[in-house]
C-alpha cells in the first residue's frame, strides 16, 4: 500500500493506492490498483470510518473541500466520522478502463470487465478497511452505492458497524425487466408533470426529436443524436431542480453552440466514465443476462411518442453513434447477453444483524419505491425513512438528509 498525506483548510487527506486482484477468487488473473482517500476533519483523528460508496455504476468519488462544502454533506458526516471516499475500480484514480483494455479482443474485453460489479467493489472495500486496520466500519451508498451496500450486508455483515442508504435499495428477487418496466412508467408520469409546469417544451421536444431524425442535432464533436438518444435528456428529472435546467436548456436555439453544448452535458452516457454505459444494465442483473432491457421494456406508447422522455435507459443502438463508446460496442453487446451470477441472498440478508437506516424517495425514477419498501423488509433492522420533499439526488442536495439517517442509525429518530 502506498501514502500520501495532504493537508487542506480545516482537513486532512491520507490518499491510499492498494493492489487487488483482478478477481478475488482467482488471484492468478492479475491485479489492479484501487485508490481510497480518508478525509479527517480537525479533532476527528480516532472517529470510527464511514466509507462512502458513489452512485453509478461507473462514478469515482467525490474530491472533498470544506469551502464550498463538497461534497455537502462531508462537514455533517465529519461531526461522527473519519470519512473514505472509495475510487470504485475502474474510476477516478483507481486503474481506468484505458487504451489497453479497448485494445482487446470483445472477448477479452467482457471476460475482464465481468470484474466491475458490485462483487469486486465489496471485495475492494474488504482490502481497503483491513488495510486500515479497521475491525469495522459504516457504509454510506447513494444509489448504486446502496445496491453494492446490499451486496456488502449479504457477504460480509460481519464488517458492518451500520449501513445508511439514500435511493439505494435494490428490487431484490425481482426481474431486470420488471424494473425497467416501473421506471419507464415513472417517467411516463414525470414527463407529464414537467409538461403541466412548462407547457410550451412538449411542442419543443417533439421538433427537436423530429430534428434528430433527420439528422440535425449534432454535439460540438460533430456525433449527430439520434431521437432516441435525445430522449435520455429525461434523465433531469429525476433530479432536485431537473425539471428547470431541462427547460432552459429547451428554451435556447437549437443552432446556437449553447445549445450544442448544454445537450453534450444534459446526456447522461458519455465517454468519460464509460462503466456507466457498459455495465449499468448488469448492475440489476442477479443470476440473470439483461438482454437490452431498457429497449425490450420501452412501452409503445412511449415509442410513438417522441415527448415521452425517458431516464437512466439506455439504448442499444448509443454505441453506435457515440463516436467515444463506439470502441465498447461489441463489448457491450457481449455483456448484455452474459448469464451473470447472482448479487444477492435474500437468506443472507434475512441474518444480517447489522442496523440500517434508509431513505426512499416516494417517485425515484430510477430506484423504485415499491420494490425498495419489498428489500427493507428483507432486513433484520433496516429503519426506512419515505419522503416526497427529495428527488434521487436528496443527499447531494440537501446534508439534512444524511443527519436525518444518522438520527435514525442512532436511534435518535424514529421516522
Amino acid at each position: 500500500m502506498r501514502t500520501t498525506t495532504t493537508h487542506l483548510p480545516g482537513l486532512t487527506l491520507t490518499d491510499l493506492v492498494l493492489e487487488v486482484p483482478l478477481d478475488h477468487l482467482h488471484a492468478e488473473a492479475g491485479s489492479i490498483e484501487v485508490f481510497a482517500r480518508v478525509v479527517t476533519g480537525e479533532g476527528g483523528e480516532d472517529r470510527p470510518y464511514l466509507v462512502y460508496l458513489q452512485g453509478g455504476p461507473g462514478f469515482e468519488a467525490p474530491r472533498p473541500t470544506l469551502v464550498p462544502a463538497s461534497p455537502p454533506w462531508l462537514p455533517r458526516a465529519l461531526e461522527d466520522f473519519r470519512v473514505v471516499l472509495l475510487d470504485q475500480r475502474g474510476t477516478g484514480r483507481s486503474t481506468p478502463l484505458s487504451s489497453a483494455v479497448t485494445a482487446m479482443a470483445p472477448d477479452d474485453q467482457a471476460a475482464y470487465l465481468t470484474h466491475f460489479r458490485a462483487d469486486e467493489v465489496v471485495n475492494d472495500c474488504e482490502a481497503v478497511r483491513q488495510a486500515l486496520g479497521a475491525s469495522t466500519w459504516t457504509v454510506l451508498g447513494q444509489s448504486f452505492g446502496g445496491f453494492t451496500t446490499l451486496r456488502y450486508l449479504s457477504e460480509h455483515p460481519e464488517s458492518l458497524a451500520g449501513a445508511l442508504l439514500t435511493g439505494g435499495l435494490s428490487a431484490v428477487g425481482h426481474p431486470i425487466d420488471d424494473v425497467y418496466a416501473a421506471t419507464w412508467q415513472v417517467m411516463v408520469d414525470k414527463s407529464g408533470q414537467h409538461y403541466r409546469r412548462f407547457p410550451e417544451d412538449r411542442d419543443r421536444v417533439r421538433r427537436l426529436s423530429e430534428l434528430c431524425t433527420q439528422g440535425a442535432i449534432t454535439l460540438p464533436n460533430g456525433d449527430a443524436v439520434s431521437a432516441d438518444r435525445f430522449r435520455t435528456i429525461g434523465h433531469r428529472l429525476g433530479m432536485q431542480g431537473g425539471s428547470e435546467q431541462l427547460h432552459y436548456l429547451l428554451e435556447l436555439d437549437h443552432r446556437s453552440p449553447a445549445f450544442a453544448h448544454d445537450l453534450a452535458a444534459a446526456l447522461p452516457f458519455t465517454g468519460r466514465n464509460p462503466i456507466y454505459s457498459v455495465l449499468h444494465e448488469a448492475c440489476y442483473a442477479d443470476g440473470v443476462a439483461t438482454r437490452w432491457s431498457a429497449d425490450r421494456t420501452m412501452p409503445d406508447r412511449v415509442r410513438e411518442d417522441p415527448t415521452l422522455l425517458g431516464g437512466e435507459h439506455l439504448h442499444r443502438s448509443l454505441f453506435a453513434e457515440d463516436s467515444e463508446l463506439a470502441p465498447f460496442a461489441g463489448v457491450a453487446d457481449r455483456l448484455a447477453g452474459h448469464e451473470w451470477g447472482r448479487l444477492y441472498s435474500p437468506e443472507r440478508l434475512a441474518r444480517a444483524d447489522v442496523p440500517v437506516a434508509a431513505a426512499v424517495y416516494h417517485a425515484d425514477a430510477y430506484v423504485p419505491r415499491e420494490f425498495s419498501l419489498e428489500t427493507a423488509a428483507m432486513l433484520p433492522d433496516c429503519r426506512t425513512w419515505v419522503t416526497s420533499e427529495y428527488e434521487h439526488n436528496g443527499l447531494r442536495m440537501d446534508p439534512g438528509v444524511l443527519d436525518h439517517l444518522i438520527g435514525l442509525l442512532r436511534g435518535r429518530r424514529w421516522l
